[in-house]
């Protein structure tokens, strides 16, 4: 029993309807199996690269939650601060003067002390 080969029973010079002779088919058949290959690879490339670059964008959205967190919490801090200062302000004006008249002597005679004891 004999195979059929490729192009056997076709007649001469009719390529059935491929409309090329079977040399060019795998030519262009080969050069199709390398640029798909070709292809494959930069499709993986592209693929393992954008979960590389997904796996990056959580681990800096957690970063940035995290610095949310701490400046709201500074933020909060910060405004009771300014707060107690408007409380401490509103005081009396000649209260705080004594005070720190009385900080200002006290330093003065802590410098005099030292320069005496030289």
């Amino acid at each position: 029993m004999r195979r059929a080969g490729l192009g056997e029973g076709v007649p001469p010079g009719n390529y059935g309807n491929y409309g090329y002779a079977n040399s060019g088919y795998s030519a262009c058949e080969e050069e199709n199996e390398r640029l798909t290959e070709s292809l494959r690879n930069k499709v993986t490339a592209i693929k393992s690269l954008s979960i590389e670059i997904g796996h990056e964008v959580k681990s800096q959205n957690k970063l940035l939650a995290e610095m949310d967190s701490q400046f709201d919490s500074t933020t909060g801090f910060l405004g009771k601060t300014m707060e107690k200062l408007k409380i401490l302000s509103r005081g009396s004006q000649t209260k705080l003067l004594c005070y720190m008249i009385l900080f200002s002597l006290f330093v003065f005679f802590v410098i005099y002390w030292i320069i005496k004891l030289r």
